[in-house]
């Protein structure tokens, strides 16, 4: 595989990071993953200004553009001759060298962008959800961000196990629903929507963010709070969202099983985000 790293496109055995980056020795350093179907990248504007406020979070000296960001991608495409331009992007950027355990700010950021094929067809139409033991940790700043820090996405990975039908669902520990373990979570009862709001430490998912403006735009009903699990589990249908597999509907969540035809929001959200992205172009 050819990936970016700092200006070059090299092979990935070729790759190295000085051991003195403080992406590797503190975890300061964040990242975007998404997709491009035919070349396009549905959503890219959200996912940077995520990326870019992040980056300004943690104090790491550098903006982000789009059209650097498009060209990486086009030519990583053609580099690694993605059928179709179908791939799975992975955008990252680590802090750098660092003056030794410092508060200075980062001025040499390291970008390096990862690419593999993806297929559209790949995406499962249900999830089975499992509520996780592993309860999910506090942001450790103002907000969560999509950070090096994932040793808790790691235990709860470990918990469910690698099965991609299986999505693991973190509670607080007030015990109040958060997010899935790359994903975040909605669900419907009656003709009301609800999502865990940010202040239970959740990310703020790019397609999270457009479920939600997706359904003001239909007028639909949407609460964005606290919610204890049991609310969730005595909900008509619920889903998940991530950028990768777009809107997911669960089909069952622990013991509770949700019928086919009980989604209607999900159906409509999955229907209209699939069409968006596979019609979007630059």
């Amino acid at each position: 595989m050819i990936i970016y790293l700092n200006g070059q496109y090299i092979e990935e055995k070729d790759a190295t990071l000085s051991p003195f980056d403080h992406g590797f020795l503190y975890g300061i350093g964040v990242f975007e993953t998404f997709t491009s179907l035919a070349g396009q990248v549905f959503l890219l504007d959200w996912h940077l200004e995520r990326l870019n406020q992040s980056l300004r979070d943690l104090c790491i000296e550098s903006t982000i553009e789009k059209p650097f960001v498009l060209d990486i991608i086009h030519t990583l495409l053609n580099k690694n001759d993605i059928a179709g331009g179908h791939a799975r992007i992975r955008f990252n950027v680590s802090a750098g060298r660092g003056n030794g355990f410092s508060a200075d700010p980062y001025e040499e950021p390291v970008v390096f962008v990862m690419i593999s094929p993806f297929r559209p067809e790949s995406v499962l139409d249900e999830k089975q959800g499992v509520i996780l033991q592993t309860r999910r940790n506090t942001p450790e700043g103002s907000r969560r961000l999509k950070s090096h820090h994932y040793m808790n996405n790691l235990l709860a990975k470990r918990e469910v196990g690698n099965d991609p039908k299986v999505e693991g669902i973190f509670l607080t520990k007030e015990n109040d629903v958060a997010e899935g373990i790359t994903s975040n979570v909605f669900w419907r009862k009656g003709d009301v929507m609800y999502t865990p709001s940010l202040d239970t430490g959740i990310l703020n998912g790019v397609t999270r963010r457009y479920c939600i403006e997706t359904l003001q735009t239909m007028e639909a009903s949407l609460k964005v709070g606290r919610y204890p699990v049991s609310h969730l589990l005595s909900a008509d249908e619920a889903w998940m969202t991530n950028s990768v597999q777009g809107i997911v509907p669960f089909r069952s969540i622990g013991d509770i099983s949700f019928s086919h035809n009980s989604r209607i929001f999900s159906t409509k959200l999955r229907t209209q985000y699939t069409k968006e992205r596979l019609d979007y172009k630059e």
